[in-house]
């Protein structure tokens, strides 16, 4: 500042007030300030600013790189976060990053609040953090954790979608779980009980997985040599994927082995991120509003930074089944 003061002919207090765009510089001397301080190529520190203030307004963004709804997530996290005047921080956990680990490095960065996407991190911790800092969970229930939250009704979104295969037809319908993933332990529940109600509760099977690629990959693989060993009728003529990543796993197995999508076995994933559109075959998957959770999480954090003594909220969103040319009609046998 003292350099555009000196270039500028003008005092540092006149360049502050021009940059902080208060009145007391005229038009000329303004555009003479930001003239200079454009040639030397001097940007105001609005991080210093804010931080000389004690604040940083910037929120911190805990997530997978991996997981595709999450980057649905982000997407929508910066505008929003853009309209009530805060800037977005991201950093992502991986196999050799513990979540604890991102959490502390968004901290020292001085994020003044957490948006945590499908937490995987034990209650307990979680608890400690939202006492600790504002945090907000987005994609997985938390009861009693000192947490904001953020969620799809999942046993709604899985209901749904047991129901569609159903009127379709379809009796023998596999469910590869999510393993430990955010959500996972609500849809299998979920779809357990949609089985029962629909008098189905012999033909319950879930097969254990994860929200990847190659959990999908690995159950097709699974279903094809069963299909192999004692023929085709013994294959379920509809699976419910934990997600949409589980599910292209699916697709691609079955793909190299000849089975076609829909006529021999319907594919159902769940979140209708981006890849849901992506693939050869339109996917019939669960819709999670991503929007609307990127504004709930971002709004429940910067109204708890606003007024700390906000008791714990939840934010419980509707999802809908979006059907695609991935299910169909149930195979005769």
């Amino acid at each position: 500042m003292a350099d555009v003061a000196a270039k500028a002919g003008v005092s540092r207090a006149l360049v502050s007030i021009v940059f902080r765009d208060q009145p007391g510089a005229s038009r000329e001397t303004r555009e003479r300030v930001l003239r200079v301080a454009d040639e030397i190529g001097y940007r105001p520190d609005s991080a210093a600013r804010l931080l000389a203030r004690g604040r940083s307004r910037t929120l911190g963004v805990v997530l997978s790189v991996h997981q595709t709804f999450q980057a649905d997530l982000v997407d929508s996290i910066y505008p929003e976060a853009e309209r009530l005047g805060y800037d977005v921080l991201l950093s992502a956990h991986a196999p050799g990053r513990a979540e604890g680990k991102v959490v502390e490095a968004l901290l020292s960065h001085r994020c003044e609040a957490l948006i945590l996407l499908g937490p995987g991190a034990d209650p307990g911790y979680l608890d400690e953090l939202g006492r600790r800092t504002v945090a907000v969970s987005v994609g997985r229930h938390l009861p009693g954790v000192h947490v904001d939250s953020v969620h799809t009704a999942e046993a709604k979104g899985v209901r749904q979608a047991i129901d569609h295969l159903v009127e379709l037809g379809h009796r023998r319908i596999a469910h590869v779980d999510g393993g430990r993933g955010p959500g996972s332990a609500e849809r299998r529940r979920a779809y357990r009980a949609a089985m029962r109600r629909h008098g189905l509760a012999e033909e319950i099977r879930v097969i254990p997985g994860a929200h990847t690629e190659e959990a999908g990959i690995d159950s097709g693989r699974l279903l094809v040599a069963e299909a192999e060993r004692s023929g085709r009728a013994v294959l379920p003529t509809a699976v419910l994927a934990g997600n949409d990543r589980c599910a292209m796993g699916l697709l691609i197995t079955f793909a190299r082995a000849g089975v076609e999508v829909p006529a021999e076995v319907s594919v159902v994933g769940y979140d209708d991120s981006h890849l849901s559109h992506l693939m050869p075959i339109g996917l019939t998957t669960v819709r999670q509003d991503a929007v609307l959770m990127a504004e709930y999480a971002v709004r429940f954090a910067v109204e708890r930074l606003e007024n700390a003594e906000l008791v714990p909220r939840e934010a419980v969103l509707d999802p809908k089944l979006v059907v695609r040319g991935s299910s169909g009609v149930a195979r005769a046998g």
